[in-house]
């Protein structure tokens, strides 16, 4: 026979909101402890998949985030102006499996569809939000709720995210900051010239213990909603390209915190595509590195001129040697 009962229970349940009022971002449960029910809160996070010709990886992604304990969760799928096959299989998954669907009227790129996920979750008063690629796995069924139970314990951090790990075992966080000098735009000189993979500055920084640090990827992370609030929600300046540096720059600005949680994991199964053009794709990023660097990486004009002009000779040897490659290939035909 079910019982209810008003009093605590000395067991915690796996996510416990404290002293906090029950409001919009918990949902009530039911702890049993043997033949009774006690009554509880569990915090209630958003997931934003931002979806573009990825059905596959979503049906995958969904699949794992509905095994999280701990938290309730909401899947919001925002398609990005797939084809329209692919689009119609997210949004038939979304209501198989109870999803948020929502469809973006143009594709402006990553930050801007991520942002029609957040202005979502603002609206409905959520207080964290997670945001994932669609070929994000997550083994450890607490993922979610540890990550909250982190920012929770730390009200300084803004964006917090965990240690991310590629098929082949190689970890993708924390990034390390970017530099401010200007020598910095030049080191591709120094990879083409030693010829050598083992010249790549290396870009990740200490993953073994959790620490306060200055970037992570932005593949998966959470992040405060009163922080996303008051930036005004992502840069959509940019289309791709720069959103982590950039993000980084704007906690810094905020006078808040970027945190790395090294005890949990994550699996980035990111395939890298040969669709596409690649010369535009380079263009993107030189556009977006530019941005950032007018906007964000304040410096002083000899410094922003130096950079400039790194980038852009790093620009243009990139289509010269694409374009006597397509002229080699030609002739081999």
């Amino acid at each position: 026979m079910r019982e209810q009962c008003k009093d605590k229970p000395d067991r915690k349940p796996l996510m416990q909101p404290g002293a906090r009022q029950v409001g919009k971002t918990f949902v009530q449960k039911q702890f049993k402890d043997g033949d009774i029910y006690w009554p509880i809160s569990i915090m209630k996070v958003p997931v934003i998949l931002l979806n573009y010709n990825s059905s596959a990886d979503c049906c995958k992604c969904v699949a794992d985030l509905q095994r999280q304990e701990g938290v309730e969760l909401e899947i919001i799928i925002v398609d990005n102006c797939s084809r329209k096959e692919d689009a119609s299989a997210v949004e038939q998954l979304a209501t198989e499996q109870g999803c948020t669907f929502i469809t973006a009227a143009e594709n402006r790129g990553y930050n801007a569809g991520n942002n029609i996920g957040l202005r979502y979750a603002a609206n409905k008063g959520y207080e964290y939000a997670l945001i994932a690629n669609p070929d994000m796995e997550f083994p450890q069924r607490d993922y979610v709720m540890r990550l909250v139970e982190e920012m929770e314990a730390r009200k300084e951090v803004a964006v917090a995210a965990t240690d991310i790990t590629s098929p082949d075992l190689s970890h993708q966080n924390p990034m390390m900051p970017d530099p401010k000098g200007w020598q910095s735009s030049f080191n591709w000189v120094k990879v083409i010239l030693k010829r050598s993979s083992k010249e790549t500055p290396d870009f990740i920084g200490d993953y073994k213990a959790s620490h306060v640090c200055k970037k992570v990827s932005g593949c998966c992370l959470m992040v405060r909603m009163d922080f996303i609030k008051r930036i005004g929600f992502f840069d959509e300046q940019v289309f791709l390209y720069c959103e982590e540096a950039i993000l980084s720059k704007q906690v810094e600005q905020a006078g808040l915190k970027m945190y790395y949680v090294a005890n949990l994991q994550a699996i980035h199964r990111h395939i890298k595509s040969q669709k596409g053009n690649a010369r535009k794709r380079f263009r993107a990023w030189i556009s977006s590195r530019l941005y950032f660097e007018r906007h964000y990486n304040y410096q002083s004009f000899w410094n922003h001129f130096m950079k400039t002009i790194g980038w852009k000779s790093y620009l243009a040897v990139f289509c010269t040697g694409d374009y006597v490659r397509s002229i080699m290939q030609r002739n081999k035909q």
